[in-house]
């Protein structure tokens, strides 16, 4: 058994295909096959049904697969090992983060953490919360900025910053008039709400406890930008909420539209999450010192209340 026969196990496994498997491992299809084979034939167990289509993993092999991704990450601890002894902060490290979140914050950081690490190669992928955890859990990311509190038990969260809710009120909307907002103030049927999908929609409906259904009247609205719902908002169709880094970029003409919360303001955690194996820690560590550093000037906000990014509704 070898620990290049468990990572083709479990390409096997997530892919369902061995033509797949193999391209994404990098070799012939015939090679993985044969040690794929070669660690059944050792075991005396068969790992897949082939004759499934796609191909199924049996109820022995789900079990196999499941000991392979600890013994894979354990081996893969070894190098982090040897490299935080020598001080080494490189190599490719995938980063995910939310849609909310990375047109605000990718820009303030990026060029900064490049310039100060050149030997980290960071791969970057903007998924939704359901897709970054699965992929921390199957190793295909190293770490993540999301929303949090999720408590999930295989993820560490470590808290970057609280960015506060900011509401965008048009002049004709029932609050124009108000200095300051408070989440009573608030009313589902007239915010627009990101699609579904978005945990920054679910923090808004959460701080409305909202818990019956809850819709547009005349129109649905699938949309995953801020700058469409504060276009909307501009034509008379209802207020919205936007986190506090999207407000700083809007024009003059907008901004004079925002309003802020009456302390506790409102606000979403965003936290880098990890796997708790915790491979790559010298990198993730390093990440979160210059994101935290970055935003920190940037947030000034001190009295805030978590909004939970979990629909409860």
């Amino acid at each position: 058994m070898t620990i290049t026969q468990l990572q083709y196990v479990l390409a096997v496994a997530e892919h369902k295909n061995f033509t797949l498997a193999a391209q994404k491992s990098f070799v012939t299809q015939p090679t993985l096959s044969m040690q794929v084979q070669k660690l059944e034939d050792e075991l005396d167990v068969l790992i897949f049904d082939r004759a499934k289509k796609p191909i199924a993993v049996t109820e022995v092999g789900e079990k196999i697969v499941e000991q392979a991704k600890n013994i894979v990450n354990e081996a893969n601890r070894i190098k982090d090992i040897v490299d935080q002894d020598k001080g080494f902060i490189g190599g490719d490290y995938t980063l995910g983060i939310i849609p909310t979140i990375m047109p605000t914050l990718l820009p303030m950081f990026l060029k900064t953490f490049i310039k100060q690490y050149p030997k980290v190669n960071l791969i970057i992928k903007e998924q939704n919360t359901e897709n970054l955890i699965r992929n921390i859990q199957d190793g295909h990311i190293d770490a993540a900025i999301a929303a949090t509190p999720l408590e999930i038990e295989f993820i560490k969260e470590r808290p970057l910053y609280y960015e506060p809710f900011v509401g965008y009120v048009p002049p004709n909307h029932r609050l124009a008039n108000s200095t300051k907002l408070d989440p009573s103030d608030l009313d589902i049927s007239d915010i627009l709400l990101l699609r579904d999908g978005h945990c920054f929609r679910d923090g808004v409906i959460n701080l409305c406890n909202a818990t019956k259904n809850y819709g547009e009247e005349h129109f649905r609205l699938q949309s995953g930008s801020f700058e469409t719902l504060v276009n909307l908002s501009n034509e008379g169709l209802g207020m919205t909420l936007l986190p506090y880094l999207n407000t700083l970029d809007l024009d003059e003409s907008k901004k004079k539209y925002l309003k802020h919360f009456n302390a506790p303001s409102p606000a979403r955690e965003v936290s880098l999450i990890y796997h708790k194996s915790e491979l790559k820690i010298q990198i993730t560590e390093a990440l979160r010192d210059v994101i935290s550093g970055i935003v920190r000037g940037a947030i000034a906000f001190q009295d805030v209340k978590i909004i939970s990014p979990i629909n409860k509704s």
